[in-house]
């Protein structure tokens, strides 16, 4: 492939776009003769004028409108590319591994904050689990404490919680034993309603409420009126303080489990750069709004 020297190119596109050498050349940081000597190579290795030039300045050839555009098309692609190859080259990943309802609930709506401050770090997210979490930078778990280093991103305290369409709809429910009269949705299975009853030394009701084997789909069921379900409460904080969701009592279960964010062995830069952000928001929704239980 046989090219005209690049910085005749490059002084010949300023000179055609600028139409004035001296304007050129301020824009190259160069002389305007520099700029006229690069131009009159190309002209020779093209052996084809690419200006006329007069007392007033210079204006291009047919030819020279013409190369002007191929040159400064060029010229832009190869730019282009440069800038996305730096870009690429800059930008680091952080692989994290959630639970689908952190995901949903908590790191969603707050994603695009961390993204604002931290362009160059890219999150990859994933399930929570066997396979995925041992390949992560950072993980966010459930239940009691891990056994690995690990710092307690909230509760994983539960109440009772439903859309306030409910409470107007089936309620009052003044009294725990009120709820024995209630469509109560499960996740996953009845255990923990069950548990939760026992503690008020009450059995589950016959006949109760459909099991949702994703916490999400349990949710949607809830902001839609269809019953009352066992949540943690501050995961929902946002919907509860939005008004989506209601508690109805403040007793709790599971107040022996959190969410829990686990590092990886071998922390990079932009990996610790996310956990303190994650840390910092879940202390920072702490601190937001009193979710007692409501009264209608």
């Amino acid at each position: 492939m046989k090219l005209p020297p690049l910085a005749t190119l490059r002084a010949f596109e300023a000179a055609a776009r600028r139409t004035s050498f001296s304007l050129a050349a301020q824009e190259l940081g160069m002389t305007a003769a520099a700029v006229s000597q690069h131009v009159r190579n190309l002209e020779a290795w093209l052996g084809v004028p690419l200006f006329e030039r007069h007392a007033r300045g210079v204006r291009l050839t047919p030819a020279g409108r013409e190369f002007g555009i191929t040159v400064s098309s060029g010229l832009q692609q190869i730019a282009s590319g440069a800038a996305r190859i730096s870009q690429g080259r800059n930008r680091t990943v952080v692989r994290l591994a959630s639970l689908p309802s952190v995901v949903a609930h908590f790191l969603t709506p707050r994603l695009p904050r961390f993204r604002a401050l931290h362009p160059d770090i890219q999150v990859s997210i994933s399930y929570s689990g066997r396979d995925h979490t041992t390949e992560a930078d950072l993980s966010i778990m459930h239940g009691a404490v891990p056994g690995r280093k690990a710092v307690a991103l909230f509760s994983a305290e539960t109440r009772p919680t439903c859309a306030p369409a409910y409470l107007t709809k089936s309620g009052p429910f003044d009294d725990v034993s009120d709820l024995l009269r209630a469509e109560l949705l499960h996740d996953d299975s009845e255990a923990a309603w069950r548990d939760w009853l026992a503690i008020a030394g009450m059995p589950l009701p016959q006949g109760a409420g459909p099991i949702f084997a994703d916490f999400n789909l349990l949710v949607t069921a809830l902001k839609t009126g269809q019953g009352i379900g066992l949540c943690p409460t501050a995961l929902l904080r946002d919907e509860i303080a939005d008004g989506q969701l209601t508690i109805l009592f403040d007793r709790a279960a599971d107040a022996d489990k959190h969410y829990w964010l686990v590092e990886s062995g071998d922390m990079t830069e932009s990996a610790r750069i996310l956990s303190d952000w994650l840390v910092a928001e879940a202390r920072e929704s702490e601190t937001r709004g009193d979710y007692s239980a409501a009264t209608i």
